[in-house]
């Protein structure tokens, strides 16, 4: 429970940086930030493997490139549910899902040091 708890803090607080970070991507707050990580994370485990088994000969033909599209169509979604959270366009939800996935390793490596030490 506390690893969950753990996890969810820190994607609010990569979705704040992704938010300074890429422009057309507007937090209004911590709660809005908690929130959108909390849809995110929900949408991540239920409409995600769906996306990506319907589209799996997509990725691979693109060998995996169209995990990038996924990503920001999930950040779309997450817009489209959480009120303070707002992705203005497909580019914008394309950054973000870069970044943020350049963020979630970095924390994820870090995470992994400190517990080893």
């Amino acid at each position: 429970m506390r690893y969950l708890i753990a996890h969810w803090l820190l994607s609010a607080l990569l979705l704040w940086l992704v938010s300074l970070v890429v422009p057309g991507i507007d937090l209004a707050g911590v709660g809005a930030a908690l929130l959108a990580a909390l849809v995110l994370g929900i949408a991540n485990t239920l409409v995600r493997p769906l996306l990506l088994l319907i589209t799996l000969p997509i990725t691979i033909l693109t060998l995996g490139l169209f995990l990038i599209v996924i990503n920001a169509l999930m950040l779309l979604l997450t817009s489209a549910i959480v009120a303070g959270f707002r992705v203005h366009g497909f580019g914008a939800a394309a950054l973000a899902g870069l970044v943020l996935g350049v963020f979630n390793l970095l924390a994820s490596v870090t995470l992994r040091r400190i517990s080893k030490r």
